[in-house]
Parts: structure tokens; sequence; C-alpha cells
């Protein structure tokens, strides 16, 4: 089930507005034309930021999220029709043959359960061609990414075009081992409603998240650097292998 800032309709319509800097994304569109990618699955693709960035250059894209308003409002962008949406998540895929997967931002975090974690790297494998790659990332625990999750650091108040004033803060709610929990609050302006999501990371181990690469049929060719976050982030890039599994 999806966070209610993905799944809820009036926040999902005002999800780029408040994180409007997405140069996150150029560092796995530079991947893309690294590997010569015209075949991506993009996995969690959520408002479409992404997708309709390849899909821009040329690329034919299948984005995938479990999210119907986030979809809903990736579809009602300029390019959508270019773009193959699906309503659902790795688990489950129609049969596909991409020269690249790719979960951006959050989205391996928010696979908190351990049979639904591996579902979703044998369903990428699966959408794989042979060679093909699959690129994700994921925080380093050891730099406790939740310390700054708190009112004091998180507050802000964004002004959105044909919504009006917003506040917006987040809350760090519980740790429970790899688990990291936290409210998000939304006010608007305009009629004084509240809305709240709540979520779950999951803050894997590189060491552990490697041997599950391995388990599931891929190679490991790096764990990159995340360009927008030195030193925060694990970017791994695996293949599936040519032959076998």
């Amino acid at each position: 089930m999806a966070d209610e800032n993905f799944g809820h309709p009036r926040l999902a319509a005002i999800y780029d507005a408040l994180d409007p800097d997405r140069g996150d994304l150029d560092a796995y569109v530079r991947i893309a034309e690294e590997f010569g990618a015209r075949r991506v699955l993009d996995i969690g693709c959520g408002t479409g930021v992404f997708a309709l960035l390849l899909a821009a250059r040329g690329v034919e894209v299948v984005g995938v999220d479990p999210a119907r308003a986030s979809l809903d409002v990736a579809r009602g962008k300029p390019g959508s029709d270019r773009v193959r949406w699906l309503h659902g998540d790795a688990t489950a895929l129609p049969p596909l043959r991409v020269d690249l997967a790719t979960m951006t931002a959050n989205a391996a975090q928010q696979i908190v359960d351990d049979q639904t974690w591996r579902d979703t790297l044998r369903g990428a494998h699966q959408a794989l061609r042979p060679g093909g790659h699959f690129v994700f990332e994921t925080r380093d625990p050891a730099r406790r990414a939740w310390k700054d999750w708190n009112r004091e650091a998180s507050y802000g108040v964004t002004e959105i075009p044909g919504v009006g004033a917003v506040e917006s803060w987040t809350e760090l709610t519980g740790i429970d081992g790899q688990l990291v929990s936290f409210r998000q609050t939304y006010v608007f302006a305009a009629d004084g409603h509240i809305l709240t999501s709540t979520s779950t990371l999951r803050f894997r181990e590189r060491e552990e998240i490697e041997a599950e690469l391995a388990a599931h049929g891929y190679t490991i060719r790096a764990v990159r650097d995340a360009p927008d976050r030195p030193g925060r982030e694990f970017v791994f890039v695996a293949q599936r292998l040519e032959t076998g599994s």
C-alpha cells in the first residue's frame, strides 16, 4: 500500500511542487546514456518525473507504481502518452525485455518486507534482457539520515500556484532495527485542512544488499556514490547474467 503522500490525491498533486529540485535524477539519465539503454523500466515511478525525462530523449519507458493518485498526476503531464504506465509493482509485471531497470530516490527503501524485497529483485531480473542493468540507490545506515527528521530542521512553507500556501514538516516517530518511521504533516492555508502521511524506510547494510543481488542472478558491476548526496548513499549498479537464472 502506498503512503498517503503518494496515494492521497491532494498530496500527490502537490508532491512535485514540494520537491522541485530533482537534480538527483541527472545521474540516472547519464547512466541510461552510459549503457545505451533504449528500453527502461522505472520501478516506483511516482509522478513520472524520471520516466518523462527519458521519454523526452526518445527512450521507450515503462513506469510502474502502486500509488494510483501519483500515476494520475503522471498521466496528466505533457508527453505522458510516450510512457507506458502500470499500476502495481515489480512483483507482478507483464513480460518485458528492458535494457535498464531503475529505482530512484527512496523507492528501494520503501520496500521493507523481506519477501517483497526478494520478489522485487526477482521481478526486475525477469524484466531485464540478458546483460541488462539494474540500478538503484539506498542511504548508508552509518550516516543516520533520520537525525534531521524533526520539525525544526524540516519546516517550510511553499506557495503553490492554484493551491496557495502549504506548510510541511517531518517528524521521526520510531526506530526498530533497520526500520525507521516518520510522519509528514501538511497544512493547507486555503482551507486549514491538515493531512498527514506516515512512512517507514528500511536501511539495509551494503553487504546484505550485495548478497541478495548475487542470490537473484545479478553481477554487481559497481557501488557508486550519489553525486547529489556524496558519502551518504550507495548507488548499486548490477547486471543480469547473460545466461542462467
